[in-house]
């Protein structure tokens, strides 16, 4: 169905904010009922994460004259774009639904670190832990080191009170 020009305008403009995100996912949602698009939509919000859905001709558009390096990757069927704040929320978030909706959303693509990335990049950018997570990773290797000298201080003393 043909879309007006102020329509297009508005969607250009929406997508000229979405671009500006550190990461921009583009997934393809063939197949998927409106009712899990709504829950899906619900739980990425949950995560400051947003999708959108728009023209393949737009979004490659948008992109490139945003001066994105590398192709953009080629998108057959349907097109959203799913972003956010996060580095890594995006494509980690998208992810988990891939495997929960199994053939129904499958990540095609996407921008990271303003470099256009093919399916097999985007879902090892997803693999990568939250910032929360690699903080904790952090905090326990600086812990076990600790650890391991209180333990060993602890053996000096009882040997030398034996």
């Amino acid at each position: 169905m043909a879309i007006t020009k102020d329509k297009k305008k508005s969607i250009l403009e929406k997508l000229d904010t979405i671009k500006g995100n550190e990461s921009v996912v583009f997934v393809n949602f063939k197949g998927l009922p409106v009712s899990e698009t709504t829950a899906m939509r619900q739980e990425l919000a949950k995560s400051s994460v947003a999708y959108y859905v728009a023209k393949k001709t737009l979004v490659k558009k948008a992109f490139i004259e945003a001066g994105i390096e590398g192709e953009m990757p080629q998108i057959e069927g349907e097109l959203a774009v799913v972003y956010g704040n996060d580095a890594t929320g995006p494509a980690r978030e998208i992810f988990a639904f891939q495997k929960k909706y199994d053939g129904k959303v499958s990540i095609v693509g996407g921008v990271f670190e303003h470099k256009f990335m093919d399916k097999i990049q985007m879902e090892e950018v997803a693999k990568i832990p939250s910032m929360h997570a690699l903080r904790g990773m952090f905090v326990n290797v600086i812990n076990s080191s600790i650890q391991g000298l209180v333990v060993a201080l602890d053996a000096i003393a009882d040997k030398k009170t034996a």
